[in-house]
C-alpha cells in the first residue's frame, strides 16, 4: 500500500519506520530529517487540512495515518473521508475525547468508567471552592487534587499539586492564560494513588485490537522530579500483568468502544488510555489521547511484528483484523533527548552530531522528534529532540544499549533522564 503519514515528530518517524519495514511505500508531511529514510516527505504542514487532503487525493494513497491530536481534533479525518481516503484517526466529534477533558471526563461517568472524582471549572472562584471541596474528600485531608486544562496544551497542562495552595496556584496560572484557550476552562480532580501506565488500542469503532503497555516517564528530572513534560522515555512492556491488562480491556476500553457508539461516534483510530492502577490492582481511567502516543510510540513500534499497514487499514474501514499483530519478548527502551531550556524555553538550531555512531549500535534506532535540516548540518527544532530507542534481552539490557547510544549523540545543552526503565516491577 501507499500510505500517507501525516506529522513531522519521533511518533510519526516510528510510525514511518515500523510500516516501511512491512513493505508499504510511505509519505510523510511534513516529515523531519530522519524520515527521510523511510519516506517521501513533502512540505505540506501539519494544520494546512486542505493541503494534506489535496496531497492524498494527488498521491493516490489508500490509507492515512494522522499523528498529531491538533488537525485530528480540527475535523483533518473527517475530510480526508468525505473525499473518499481510508483514514486511521478519529473525526473531530470522536477526538473531543482528548481535545476537552471536560467532555470526556462526563462520558466517563456516563458510562460507569471508574474515573476520579472531578468538578469543571471556569472561574477563579469555582476552581478555589472546587479544590478545597475535593482536597477534604482527599486522604490524608488537604492532599491530593490535580488541576487540568481543559484543552490542548501539549502534554503539560497537568498539575498533580501536593497541596491545596499549589493547586489553587495553578488554577489561575491556567485561567489566566498560561495555555491560552485551552485553559479557559478546568478540570479539578482527586488524586489517585497508585502507578501510571499507558495502554493503547487500535479500534475500529466496533472491534479492539489492545498493544503492549508502555510506561511513560512524565516529569524533566530523575527521580520523578521537576515540571511535567510531553514525555521524557518510555519502557514497554510496562510493569502490568496480563490479569491487569485484561481488567483495563473489560473494564476501560471495552465500555469506551460502546459508549462512543452508543452516543454517535464512529470512533476509527487509536484510544490512548492513561491509568493508574491502585494498590487493589483496579485501573482507574486518567484520561485518553486521541492517538497514538508519544515517546509511547517509540518502543511500542520497535517490539511491534506484522503487517501494521494492513490492520491499520482494516482499523479505518471498519474491519479490524485482530490478532494479526504479534510482539517481540524483549523489551524495548525510548530515551528522549531533549534540547537546552525543554519544556518551558526550549532552545533550537543547535547542531546535533553523533547520530550515524549512535544508530551504528545493534538493535538501536534513533527516531527524530524535533529536528530540522540547516546548510548540510541537522540541528535541533523543537524541546524533544530524539527518541533513541533499544531493544535488549530485558530492560536493564536495553536501557543499557539504549544510554550508550545516547552518549554517543552531541548536542550543546542536551537534556535527559538517566533512570527511564529503572523503577522495576514495583
Amino acid at each position: 500500500m501507499k500510505i500517507l503519514v501525516v506529522g513531522s515528530g519521533g511518533r510519526e518517524h516510528a510510525l514511518a519506520w515500523r510500516l516501511a519495514a512491512s513493505g508499504h511505500a510511505v509519505v510523510a508531511a511534513p516529515g523531519n530529517p530522519g524520515m527521510e529514510a523511510v519516506a517521501s516527505c513533502r512540505p505540506v504542514k501539519v494544520m494546512d487540512l486542505d493541503g494534506q487532503v489535496k496531497l492524498a487525493v494527488e498521491e493516490g494513497v489508500e490509507l492515512v495515518v494522522v499523528g498529531p491530536e491538533a488537525p485530528l481534533c480540527a475535523g483533518l479525518a473527517d475530510r480526508l473521508r468525505a473525499a473518499g481516503v481510508p483514514t486511521f484517526g478519529p473525526g473531530e466529534a470522536g477526538a473531543r475525547l482528548e481535545g476537552s477533558k471536560a467532555f470526556s471526563k462526563a462520558l466517563f461517568a456516563r458510562h460507569g468508567i471508574r474515573t476520579a472524582a472531578f468538578e469543571v471549572c471556569a472561574t477563579v472562584e469555582e476552581a478555589d471552592r472546587a479544590i478545597d471541596a475535593l482536597a477534604a474528600q482527599a486522604v490524608p485531608a488537604g492532599s491530593g487534587v490535580v488541576v487540568k486544562a481543559d484543552g490542548l496544551a501539549a502534554g503539560k497542562g497537568v498539575v498533580v499539586a501536593d497541596d491545596v495552595a499549589e493547586a489553587k496556584t495553578a488554577a489561575r496560572a491556567m485561567l489566566d492564560g498560561r495555555f491560552g484557550d485551552a485553559g479557559a476552562r478546568l478540570v479539578i480532580e482527586q488524586r489517585i494513588s497508585g502507578r501510571e501506565v499507558s495502554v493503547l488500542a487500535l479500534t475500529d469503532g466496533e472491534r479492539l485490537e489492545v498493544l503492549a503497555p508502555a510506561e511513560d516517564h512524565k516529569t524533566l528530572l530523575d527521580g520523578d522530579r521537576g515540571p511535567n513534560t510531553g514525555g521524557m522515555g518510555t519502557v514497554s512492556p510496562a510493569w502490568i500483568d496480563d490479569a491487569t491488562l485484561a481488567r483495563v480491556r473489560a473494564e476501560v476500553l471495552e465500555p469506551t468502544v460502546r459508549g462512543l457508539a452508543a452516543e454517535g461516534i464512529d470512533y476509527r483510530g487509536v484510544l490512548y488510555a492513561g491509568l493508574m492502577i491502585d494498590a487493589s490492582g483496579a485501573p482507574w481511567l486518567l484520561e485518553y489521547n486521541c492517538r497514538f502516543g508519544d515517546p509511547e510510540t517509540q518502543p511500542v513500534m520497535a517490539r511491534l511484528r506484522g503487517d501494521l499497514g494492513a490492520v491499520l487499514h482494516g482499523a479505518a474501514t471498519g474491519a479490524l483484523a485482530q490478532g494479526a499483530l504479534a510482539w517481540d519478548p524483549r523489551a524495548a527502551v525510548c530515551v528522549v533527548v531533549a534540547a537546552a531550556g525543554y519544556p518551558e524555553a526550549p532552545r533550537t538550531g543547535d547542531v546535533i552530531g553523533g547520530l550515524d555512531a549512535a544508530s551504528d549500535l545493534t538493535d538501536v534506532v534513533v527516531f527524530h522528534a524535533g529536528t530540522a535540516r540547516q546548510g548540510g548540518a541537522i540541528v535541533s527544532a523543537g524541546g524533544r529532540v530524539l527518541g533513541v530507542t533499544a531493544l535488549g534481552d530485558d530492560v536493564e539490557a536495553a536501557r543499557a544499549q539504549a544510554y550508550a547510544a545516547v552518549d554517543r549523540i552531541e548536542l550543546a545543552g542536551k537534556q535527559l533522564r538517566r533512570d527511564i526503565g529503572a523503577r522495576g516491577k514495583r
